[in-house]
């Protein structure tokens, strides 16, 4: 398939320009109390993260539970995310498994509109590098959509495969959830300018700090998807550089609700699906093999929940008070420092 050769140029800039102003989003996906698949309250949900101001959206991938979902329901929830945002920021879908099964679900996201991919790790096996630089090749060569390609687990790229994969015309990005700064380091040194990065660290707020010291500000975030009013403070705190307010959050929210998600395995998800109906959002429950959580992890799940958004609350009206102040950009450049609620 041919590529469109404007299209990687187009979304790299909207990509970056979002990275700038807010968090990336990974909606969860609905399900009913039978497990089916709930297209409105997805819609719905999507709908209000949405209007918060993400810097963009990645439906149908870790978060979204991909790995649970039949290729008709992901084509019903990319194309619901493709028409719920209606261009107000980019729609980047996950696709993954062995390249043969991840072109497949490339060609459904590109019919339904997204404009990017996510290709997440590939199933089970052990591979090296010349496998892992040839599963992005035969996907790549399958798809007009540009692709960031997220190193985790069983995948790790060296420098040269970097380079390698990097000189696919629609390779665009790579999000890393190692967070092993040398590599990353090495990683970012040896690709093309351009080249987009960002930390995809589970709770990546905790790191956030760490990873913008090797050049890697942007983030996603995965508090989003149940308080963008939690994430919108820790964003705006961590571009006004106010260490005092990041550290509070880090202390008071994120690294408990690290420690938490540390309990069981699968809470990465199940505990923010959890959060989300806390707040009434019409998520529904995991679907197998995740489960959702334990009563007295909720409990306790709710108690820091309250706490989080108490301290967002105070942290924003304090920011709101204060005048802007420049704030370097991603590129060096001066910009205004956004407010903590303005953040998404």
């Amino acid at each position: 398939m041919g590529l469109d050769s404007d299209l990687p140029t187009a979304t790299v800039r909207r990509l970056r320009d979002g990275m700038a102003d807010g968090v990336l989003s990974f909606p969860l996906t609905s399900f009913r109390a039978d497990g089916s698949l709930d297209l409105d309250g997805f819609a719905a949900y999507l709908d209000g993260q949405v209007a918060t101001g993400p810097g963009a959206v990645f439906p149908a991938c870790g978060t979204g539970e991909f790995f649970s979902l039949d290729e008709e329901e992901y084509r019903q929830v990319v194309t619901a995310a493709v028409e719920v945002t209606a261009g107000r920021v980019p729609v980047v879908a996950g696709t993954g498994y062995g390249w043969a099964q991840a072109a497949r679900f490339a060609r459904i996201a590109e019919e339904a509109g997204a404009d990017a991919l996510l290709v997440l790790p590939h199933y089970l096996v052990a591979a090296p590098q010349d496998g892992l630089v040839r599963q992005v090749e035969e996907i790549a060569a399958r798809t007009r959509l540009p692709l960031v390609v997220y190193q985790r687990d069983r995948v790790a790229f060296t420098a040269e495969s970097l380079r390698r994969i990097a000189r696919v015309p629609n390779v665009i990005g790579l999000k890393d959830g190692h967070s092993d700064l040398d590599r990353l380091q090495r990683l970012t040194l040896a690709a093309p300018e351009g080249f987009l990065f960002f930390n995809g660290a589970a709770t990546a707020e905790v790191q956030a700090r760490a990873y913008a010291t090797v050049g890697v500000p942007a983030y996603s975030s995965a508090v989003h998807a149940f308080a963008p009013e939690i994430a919108g403070a820790f964003f705006g705190a961590l571009r006004r550089g106010d260490d005092a307010a990041v550290e509070r959050l880090l202390r008071v929210f994120y690294v408990p609700l690290v420690e938490l998600r540390d309990r069981r395995p699968g809470y990465a998800v199940s505990l923010v699906k959890a959060a989300a109906r806390l707040r009434g959002r019409p998520v529904g429950p995991v679907r197998a093999p995740l489960t959702d959580p334990r009563a007295a992890d909720l409990a306790e799940l709710e108690r820091l929940l309250a706490a989080g958004l108490a301290l967002a609350a105070d942290l924003t009206a304090a920011a709101s008070a204060a005048p802007a102040e420049a704030v370097p950009g991603p590129a060096g450049t001066a910009s205004a420092a956004p407010t903590a609620g303005a953040a998404l």
